[in-house]
């Protein structure tokens, strides 16, 4: 845990320029401080293995070792720090590769400093950061890709998975996949905020998955939900 309610925080980007412009804003504020900085994925492995770090703000693109594989590593050795993603459009699908190896989100690289802060205390606080239209615009692009993804792995033992969920739990788990939060299925359901984010918890520890990110995936590798036909 950080002290204080610090929220312990480690830039990994090749271009310094970028980090020190992260750094700067990031310090400023009352609850958070740069603990390490790093210019490629292997360092940034390197340094998440020291332990002090709460979340990991990392590029897609790097050298030696890029942030999709960095940020497997990363996420396969322990639950801390947590790894936020930042990519360009055209990365998209990169960092789609991340979300399923562990990483707790994305952002776009030239989001709002105000989206970035938010996303940062999000991830550290163990919620989604991925934004509900973002969602949806991911989802809808590269569902295709998810029976082949990174890790070779197919829908047939994940739609297993399924068949341990109760009818309402795959019901919020629908509405999860389509991006909304915890809020909006509550009013959608007529239940409780606290019960939604009750059944989110229990559908997260049946599939054995990180975080509503993760769920979202599956969801689409399942078949639960499909992505909707492009039309730009």
């Amino acid at each position: 845990m950080s002290d204080g309610g610090t929220i312990r925080v480690a830039l990994v980007d090749d271009q310094e320029l970028v980090r020190a412009g992260f750094r700067m804003m990031l310090d400023a504020q009352p609850d958070m401080t740069v603990v390490g900085e790093a210019a490629d994925g292997a360092a940034a492995v390197t340094l998440a293995e020291r332990g002090d770090v709460d979340v990991m703000v990392m590029d897609v693109r790097m050298p030696r070792l890029d942030g999709v594989e960095a940020a497997r590593q990363i996420c396969a050795a322990g639950e801390r720090p947590k790894v936020l993603m930042l990519t360009t459009f055209d990365l998209d699908e990169y960092a789609f590769a991340a979300l399923k190896c562990g990483a707790s989100g994305f952002l776009l690289k030239d989001v709002p400093p105000q989206e970035l802060l938010f996303a940062i205390r999000a991830v550290h606080s163990g919620d989604a950061v991925v934004a509900p239209s973002t969602t949806r615009r991911l989802i809808d692009r590269f569902a295709p890709m998810l029976a082949d993804g990174p890790d070779g792995a197919g829908p047939g033992s994940a739609a297993a998975d399924l068949a341990g969920l109760t009818e309402r739990e795959r019901e919020v788990l629908i509405q999860v996949a389509a991006g909304l939060s915890n809020a909006e299925i509550a009013a959608r359901l007529f239940v409780s905020e606290a019960t939604i984010k009750t059944h989110v918890g229990r559908i997260l520890g049946k599939l054995g998955l990180r975080d509503r990110v993760q769920a979202v995936v599956l969801a689409y590798e399942t078949g639960l939900v499909r992505a909707r036909p492009r039309t730009w």
